[in-house]
């Protein structure tokens, strides 16, 4: 059991925030399997705060999806604390502040992983953020600028101070973007320094990587990302590998089938049928990876218009991979 202030997660495998991926169909979708803690899209904390269409379908709220966790991203401390404040109000459970972010568009705001430079502002971030609400501030963050300045545990202290309930460290620095591999090692230093709760991300794609980033990294719990393409299953599957429990089976063909349409549907409702199709398409990409023929299918679906006719194509290749 992981505590975040006044909530408890029952268990130790969490959904990471994705841009473009953990909108309100996706977390709804992972959350009907299990997952524990779901975080949205990162929104930018000035958007946020005009109430643009976006970051409100953003943070959009199911009360049968508990907790919600709104990532927030901007370097203003006072623009950060009234997003804050518009989240709680708008019925989110957890703020969840982004130091890791680092994509050029959002560092060169000097947002995201690019405040893991500037400390003091970074701070003053986290302070503001925690004042301005009443529920619990968690921190995303990476190991550190570069190789030169891992200055991950400094941060976390200074976090731990401020009054953040949780943390969560990405074990590349923010030069490595996404490249060479996760260490999970070094996220022990910023676990050895702070009481609070301390989850690990970066490279885990399945329960084998779990337990071994657990074991480096001496972390409380795990954040699994891009590996839930394509796979809401996936966190279940690990936490129950992580129990010594039973193995739970990846769905059948058929039982993909209706995942797959079933989230379709959802997206088409979230968010009509315009922004939707393009949207889901790579969902629909990620599904059918490893499937026979999927390659075609993929490239039909990328030129097909109309929800109806979207669904006709996948309803036509999960049943013939169901024939074959």
């Amino acid at each position: 059991m992981i505590k975040i202030g006044n909530i408890e997660i029952q268990d130790n495998v969490l959904l990471a925030p994705m841009s473009g991926v953990t909108d309100l169909p996706f977390r709804r979708l992972v959350k009907s399997f299990g997952a524990p803690l779901l975080i949205s899209e990162m929104i930018a904390s000035r958007a946020m705060i005009m109430q643009t269409r976006e970051s409100l379908k953003k943070c959009q709220k199911d009360p049968n999806v508990y907790p919600l966790s709104v990532q927030l991203a901007g370097c203003e401390p006072e623009v950060m604390a009234e997003a804050a404040r518009l989240n709680e109000d708008l019925g989110a459970d957890i703020i969840d502040i982004n130091f890791g972010c680092p994509v050029k568009k959002v560092v060169n705001g000097f947002a995201g992983s690019a405040l893991m430079k500037d400390e003091d502002l970074a701070t003053r971030i986290m302070e503001a953020v925690v004042k301005a609400v009443k529920i619990p501030v968690t921190m995303k963050m990476r190991l550190g600028w570069n190789y030169e300045n891992l200055n991950a545990p400094s941060l976390a202290k200074k976090a731990e101070n401020a009054g953040i309930k949780m943390l969560t460290v990405h074990g590349r620095t923010r030069c490595q973007m996404y490249n060479g591999n996760a260490n999970w090692e070094l996220i022990s230093r910023t676990k050895e320094v702070v009481k609070i709760p301390l989850i690990a991300n970066g490279d885990i794609k399945n329960a084998t990587d779990a337990k071994r980033a657990l074991e480096l990294s001496k972390a409380d719990g795990v954040m699994i990302g891009r590996a839930v393409y394509g796979k809401p299953w996936l966190i279940s599957q690990v936490t129950s590998e992580l129990k010594g429990e039973a193995p739970i089976a990846t769905p059948s063909i058929e039982e993909q089938k209706k995942i797959v349409l079933n989230h379709f549907n959802e997206m088409i409702d979230h968010y009509g049928e315009t922004t939707a199709i393009p949207l889901a398409r790579k969902h629909i990409g990620w599904y059918s990876a490893g499937i026979k023929s999927s390659s075609e299918f993929r490239a039909k679906i990328n030129t097909t218009q109309g929800a109806d006719n979207v669904r006709a194509e996948i309803e036509r290749f999960y049943d013939n991979a169901c024939q074959n």
